[in-house]
């Protein structure tokens, strides 16, 4: 073969490999920019939901449509899983349906094109399934106890015929369970709970059993955090003795006798779960103690009695001890006082006895009076009621236009508070009252001598109207009950006016005059009527109020005439109390008036 035909051959041989190879390859397509484009676009939307108020809240809140919705820019829908999530959301509705009892809904999905397309699902929600059955067993120690099983089962908050949903069911459970735990069984858990759902029907049978565990019952009480209080003190307000059965209310109560003492920052009472304790578990109290002396200092003004300076000093273990110790002087405009008083801490049933030395001088534009007070009584205080019992000697000096009337009082009182209120210090809903009676004898340097009693009646009322608005009402009646002649101590008549009373007018300035001197009345009758709401949905502790006072402190019920005070305020729910501010207007007078209070009046 010669060169030339060698090299002709070569050459066709490397033609056809590359033919082939040219065969073999797949040859890509240049991209079309507008179709990744339509992969990249953001899909916007907006989710419509056709169905009953509370249904329609549910798929809003938990639909994945609705989840997406709300996400940034950069991490939204592309139309393809729009496309997809569209797709898939009757059935994903109609698993959440369920969860609120709706075992035969209809779903259907429609999507409205537009500037903005609407993606719509409308819900057709069919019948609710009802309990038909309810079956409740227990095991554990709680079997030889047929009471405490059968208080469980009568607070049981799901029974034959209510509606059924996946919250209520768990509620009630977890509802029952807190109830067993609370009361002796803290070892107490669900062995088994079936809710069985027939959708034909549209029934739920349900069975549970309760496995208590053992009955716990309480033993020894070990005490962590004492520095200067005794341990002897804490052991008083158990409550409790070894041995006694467990019940969580037990341990809250002891834990709010001690918060009571106001010997300690915090207090935490509670029982030790170990194993193989049960017949005598521990009770452990950790207390953290208030400072042993505290003094404070303060300077404000008081809408009643003008700019005032305060100083207070409290030792609660004066010269070791079991004793608590307040100091008080307040210097304002109108009102001076000193005050010390002394307390026992708390006895087993929560008496303390009290005894105090207060001096007061009350300035006004036309007298001084000076008192000195001394008591000696026993209080006892619980969460919701007090009773104080108390004798007092007192003493008070009367000057005006260069006159002065000494006058004392020596009198036994009883002093009740009762208090049903959703919030001590922030109140929506309740009422409250105080009720003090007292007898005694009082004499006068420039009137008779003789016995006297004394009624004072404060109530309080709250209420919730619809949603957002709030009243309140509040009332007071006072008599002294003696002869025309008996000289009483101004300190122990009624004067109205001021914050708490009648708003518009002064603190105390409204009573009857004796020549030209303003005096106290042996009567009083005060009301007062209060509308608020919020300012804003979005600023609930601020609020703004509408009211109308009206009252009156008189020699007798026969010349009463109540004066009328009405306004506008505005309220801050602070942690301590609300802060109340406001212009009112006295009908009598005809001049508007700051009132400037914390907290509420009792």
């Amino acid at each position: 073969m010669s060169v030339g035909t060698r090299f002709i051959s070569l050459l066709a041989t490397a033609l056809l490999l590359s033919g082939c190879a040219l065969l073999g390859s797949t040859v890509t397509p240049a991209p079309d920019p507008s179709a990744a484009a339509e992969v990249r676009k953001v899909a916007a939307y907006e989710l419509v939901v056709e169905a009953p108020r509370e249904l329609r809240t549910l798929l809003l809140t938990h639909l994945d449509l609705a989840r997406f919705q709300q996400t940034e820019a950069s991490q939204q829908l592309s139309s393809i899983e729009l496309d997809r999530l569209a797709a898939t959301t009757p059935i994903e509705a109609r698993g959440l349906l369920e969860t609120a009892g709706f075992f035969n809904a209809e779903v259907l999905l429609e999507r409205r094109p537009g500037a903005l397309e609407q993606v719509v699902v409308k819900v057709t929600p069919g019948p609710l399934t009802e309990v038909a059955s309810l079956l409740i067993q227990y095991s554990g120690a709680i079997e030889a106890d047929a009471a405490a099983a059968a208080a469980l089962t009568r607070g049981w908050t799901l029974d034959k015929g209510d509606g059924f949903s996946q919250d209520a069911w768990s509620s009630a459970k977890s509802a029952l369970l807190v109830r067993a735990r609370a009361g002796g069984y803290p070892l107490a858990r669900w062995a088994s709970s079936v809710a069985r759902v027939n959708a034909e029907a549209n029934t739920a049978d349900l069975s549970l059993l309760l496995d208590s565990g053992p009955l716990f019952r309480l033993g020894e009480l070990r005490i962590e955090g004492l520095r200067y209080q005794s341990e002897q003190s804490v052991r008083y307000l158990a409550g409790f003795t070894p041995g006694a059965p467990y019940d969580e209310r037990t341990l809250l109560d002891f834990q709010e006798r001690l918060q009571k003492t106001l010997l300690f920052d915090s207090v935490n009472v509670e029982l030790q779960i170990e194993p193989g304790r049960d017949q005598a578990a521990v009770v452990l109290v950790r207390v953290r103690e208030a400072p042993r002396q505290q003094a404070t200092t303060g300077i404000g003004y008081d809408a009643n009695t003008g700019q005032r300076v305060t100083l207070e000093y409290i030792n609660r273990v004066p010269f070791g001890l079991p004793l608590r110790s307040r100091a008080k002087l307040d210097l304002g405009r109108d009102l001076r006082a000193a005050e010390l008083e002394l307390s026992s801490h708390p006895l087993p049933d929560m008496q303390r006895n009290l005894a105090s030395l207060a001096f007061e001088q009350e300035r006004s534009t036309d007298k001084i009076i000076n008192s000195i007070s001394t008591r000696l009584g026993r209080l006892r205080e619980t969460d919701r009621d007090e009773r104080l019992i108390y004798g007092e000697l007192l003493r008070s000096q009367e000057r005006s236009a260069g006159s002065s009337i000494s006058s004392n009082a020596v009198s036994l009182n009883t002093q009740w508070i009762r208090r049903r209120l959703d919030s001590a210090l922030l109140p929506t809903d309740g009422h409250q009252a105080l009720l003090l009676l007292g007898a005694g004898r009082a004499d006068n340097s420039a009137s008779d001598s003789g016995a006297f009693g004394r009624m004072q009646l404060k109530l309080g009322w709250y209420r919730p109207l619809g949603r957002h608005w709030y009243a309140n009402a509040r009332g007071e009646l006072g008599q002294v009950f003696a002869s025309d002649s008996v000289g009483i101590p101004e300190k122990l008549l009624f004067r109205a006016g001021g914050d708490d009373s009648v708003r518009g007018y002064a603190y105390r300035s409204l009573g009857p005059t004796r020549l030209g001197v303003d005096v106290g009345g042996r009567v009083l009758g005060t009301a007062s009527f209060e509308l608020a709401r919020p300012l804003a949905l979005s600023l609930p502790n601020y609020w703004g109020a509408v009211f109308v006072d009206a009252g009156q402190a008189a020699e007798r019920w026969k010349g009463f005439k109540p004066a009328l005070g009405y306004g506008l305020g505005l309220r801050w729910r602070s942690p301590v109390g609300p802060l109340r501010l406001d212009l009112a207007r006295s009908q009598e007078l005809q001049k508007w008036r700051l009132h400037v209070s914390v907290g509420i009046a009792l």
